[in-house]
């Protein structure tokens, strides 16, 4: 799929009209912490990283971000291709670290 499709799929669940983008906005901060949480428990309390609960919730992250794209007039592709020709800028020959 690709990410336009996905963000013209998710639209399609979205409620409401009014203050859209603050809801995604405090959503995508809920949503967020909610992956930080898995990531802590396991790092932190020896928990196994739960796959299909990380695989949720970064769905439901996934699903703001677009909504939020698709509040501002952004193709979602565009926000995917814009991060990875920065990422290349960044990084021309991949992550190196110091050596």
């Amino acid at each position: 799929m690709e990410f336009n499709e996905y963000q013209q799929a998710a639209n399609r669940t979205l409620y409401g009209n009014e203050q859209v983008l603050t809801n995604c906005a405090l959503g995508l901060a809920g949503e967020t912490g909610q992956v930080v949480d898995l990531v802590k428990k396991y790092t932190f309390h020896g928990r196994d990283l739960d796959h299909d609960a990380i695989v949720k919730e970064m769905g439901d992250v996934l699903w703001y971000l677009s909504q939020i794209a698709q509040w501002a007039d952004i193709d979602f592709d565009e926000v995917a291709q814009a991060n990875i020709k920065r990422l290349n800028a960044r990084y021309p020959h991949g992550y190196q670290p110091n050596r």
